[in-house]
């Protein structure tokens, strides 16, 4: 029988000396260099003559993390580049893993995104949701160790973190999280990689070019339709949220109850407060400025639009987009929760990391808001009204709206701010 993947040829055909193909004469492990992956295991606790047999397993757990960083951070840095179309000012790295990215100074970032290139910025987003799954997934390898397998070979590992990881750290960076929302111990990249100038100039880079977050916000601000001298989507969503506000109170007012009288009309008040946030463009520059926010107010009401109006084919795309960079922060949220519990279960509550962290406290701490840079995409659903309160699309906006074309509205400058808040 042939087999169903040789075109026909039989079975026994090329299985001795002959060449099927005229392509160089490379075996798959010299293709893959398993050489060296295969032989980069060092067991610490060998070396001391007290092998422990669950350390092989600590060690490819985390070279297949740092391999799939790797993939990750290809797929990011290709990812800005489709959002940024002068290719000269950013190059997606080489296949050997090097980067020819270069620091490119703010105000020579492009000002639209060519819309053919969303499909494709959609399907890598995707391919890194894949792999956090994966990733998210692993860590229940790990957990087959007990705690005194672990301690049998921990003290061995001394200095040694994950926090040390350069790639995560790039990852961060490249995604968005910046500096000052780290938490503190983590925030001296020196004290961690002062002995590696090539990893600091590393993390360096990656903090002064654009990240993901900044390329997306600028992307969000120039959403069609926003301009006050065009559709006004904001003064005209502002209108719907007054008339639905006015409506809830009016029926809380109703109640004859006091008590569910009070618990209607308290839960209004709240959520004039919320809107009065987005509507308010100072109130919203001082939550970004307390890190309760991330995106620039253009960008946040891009969001928005895109959200409410997300059926309309032109937007359909672009809330997907969205809707993977949510996914990506869950599940690094996740597998940082993962871990967290995971170290719990290892060492306890109060053990010092290897590194010198506080451990579990240490790790605990990283899972708040503070690292999630897609923050305020989690948040839009405060903002979300009754379909029936969408203020409907004009003639004119539909027809601009089913008509593609290079950027978001390239007739429109106004909305060239870079993602910084003074420059809102």
């Amino acid at each position: 029988m042939a087999c169903p993947l040789s075109d026909g040829i039989p079975e026994q055909h090329g299985q001795e000396n002959d060449q099927v193909t005229e392509s160089p004469g490379m075996l798959y492990g010299e293709y893959l260099r398993l050489d060296k992956i295969l032989t980069a295991q060092r067991l610490l606790s060998a070396e001391y003559s007290k092998e422990v047999h669950d350390e092989h397993l600590f060690i490819i757990t985390h070279q297949a993390y740092e391999l799939w960083f790797k993939q990750i951070i290809y797929e990011l840095d290709t990812v800005k580049a489709l959002f940024n179309p002068e290719p000269s000012s950013y190059d997606p790295p080489s296949l050997n893993g090097s980067s020819n990215n270069r620091s490119v100074p703010k105000n020579r970032l492009p000002q639209v995104l060519n819309e053919s290139r969303t499909l494709e910025i959609l399907k890598r987003l995707n391919r890194i949701v894949l792999i956090l799954k994966l990733l998210v997934e692993q860590v229940t390898i790990l957990e087959t160790m007990t705690p005194l397998d672990f301690m049998a070979f921990r003290d061995y590992l001394c200095p040694a973190s994950g926090f040390q990881s350069l790639q995560f750290r790039l990852l961060e960076n490249k995604l968005g999280v910046k500096q000052e929302h780290r938490v503190k111990y983590n925030q001296s990249y020196t004290r961690v990689f002062g002995r590696d100038p090539k990893a600091i100039e590393a993390i360096k880079r990656s903090e002064e070019e654009p990240s993901l977050s900044c390329l997306v916000q600028r992307w969000l601000a120039r959403t069609p339709g926003l301009d006050s001298h065009d559709f006004d989507f904001w003064g005209k969503y502002k209108r719907s949220v007054d008339k639905l506000l006015a409506e809830q109170e009016q029926h809380a007012r109703k109640q004859t109850k006091e008590q569910l009288r009070n618990y209607h009309l308290s839960n209004v008040r709240s959520r004039q407060a919320a809107f009065e946030t987005i509507f308010s463009e100072s109130l919203h520059n001082a939550l970004v400025s307390r890190g309760e926010r991330k995106f620039t107010y253009a960008a946040l009401q891009g969001a928005v639009m895109i959200t409410l109006y997300r059926d309309e084919p032109r937007f359909s795309q672009p809330h997907q987009i969205l809707t993977s960079l949510m996914d990506i922060d869950s599940l690094i949220t996740k597998w940082r929760y993962n871990h967290v519990l995971m170290v719990q279960r290892m060492i306890g509550s109060q053990q010092l990391g290897t590194g010198g962290s506080s451990g579990y406290q240490y790790l605990k701490s990283t899972l708040s808001d503070r690292y999630k840079v897609f923050l305020d995409l989690f948040n839009l659903s405060t903002f979300l009204i009754p379909r029936q309160m969408i203020p409907p699309l004009t003639k004119q906006m539909k027809t601009k709206l089913s008509i593609a074309c290079n950027g978001w509205n390239p007739d429109d400058n106004q909305n060239n701010s870079d993602c910084t808040l003074e420059d809102t």
